[in-house]
């Protein structure tokens, strides 16, 4: 069935196969018979406001095309409305994709999907403001070393990719110590000294770091996980094991369930859907059923 489509492409994405990616998109959509409108701009604020103004005009789907951090901007796009958001994923991680059994490095099968008209209603993680609004996220929130490794990252201008992540960690970790958290999961508060808390939506970030392996994305909860004050050699014994998902075997890890989620520490910015988030102190909460992402097949 065909659709008006928003298309946002992230050029950059995947080592620069973002762009190829993006017009290979744009062909598929059109001989398809969608009537496609290309927001992607010259800048990221011009395609978000570009975006934005064709879902207000009422457009049926987003489809992104690109990594995670596309995926957080069609998430904020949709997130509360009735258009649907479709992931050509064509970044480094795909998590997101990952996580909702989409196609990855595919665009000829993400493409057919649009017009299947199958979709799944998920949760949705929001930050909340005094003001009662705030940015949304899909996947996985982390506030500790993390997030500074990522904030360092993102001032750097060499190398690119993920070299770039990985230099930023060896400068950081040399110099991290533990952080004091105050924590409050659904009003229970918690202090304590902590390496990193992550607030999971999805099971996994940074490019299949399985953080919370048993995370929904459709039981309305968060899974947040809490790894206490190690040293630092034994952070790096257990850190591999997050991508088999064994690290929760560590004794010094705890994952609890939460509908709503407050961190505060001193000097730490938080990161969502890798992502440069919010500062702490911040509160988030899940809301169920934000959004409808285009899927390989109907789940109820």
């Amino acid at each position: 069935m065909p659709h008006r489509v928003a298309l946002v492409v992230n050029p950059t994405a995947g080592k620069g196969a973002g762009r190829a990616r993006g017009a290979e998109t744009l062909r598929l959509l059109t001989e398809a018979g969608h009537e496609v409108l290309d927001v992607s701009g010259t800048t990221y604020a011009q395609a978000r406001a570009q975006a934005e103004a064709a879902v207000a005009d009422g457009v049926d789907t987003v489809v992104v095309v690109g990594g995670d951090g596309l995926v957080h901007l069609g998430v904020n796009l949709c997130a509360g409305t009735d258009t649907h958001l479709a992931v050509v994923a064509a970044g480094t991680g795909n998590d997101f994709a990952r996580n909702l059994g989409l196609p990855v490095g595919d665009p000829v099968a993400a493409v057919r999907l649009v017009g299947l008209d199958a979709t799944r209603r998920i949760d949705l993680g929001r930050m909340c403001t005094p003001a009662g609004d705030g940015a949304w996220f899909g996947g996985v929130l982390g506030a500790g070393f993390d997030a500074i490794v990522n904030d360092r990252a993102s001032r750097m201008r060499w190398p690119r990719g993920q070299m770039r992540y990985n230099l930023a960690l060896l400068r950081e970790l040399p110099v991290f110590r533990p952080i004091p958290y105050v924590i409050e999961l659904d009003g229970e508060r918690i202090e304590t000294k902590a390496m990193l808390v992550a607030v999971a939506n999805t099971t996994s970030f940074g490019g299949g770091m399985r953080v919370c392996p048993d995370a929904d994305v459709t039981d309305g909860l968060f899974d947040v996980l809490i790894l206490r004050e190690i040293s630092i050699p034994a952070f790096l014994r257990v850190f591999p094991s997050v991508y088999s998902g064994t690290h929760v075997n560590h004794p010094a890890v705890e994952i609890r369930r939460a509908r709503t989620v407050r961190l505060e520490a001193t000097g730490i910015r938080s990161q969502a859907d890798g992502e440069p988030f919010g500062a702490l102190p911040l509160a988030v909460e899940v809301v169920p059923r934000a959004l409808s992402v285009v899927v390989p097949e109907v789940t109820p």
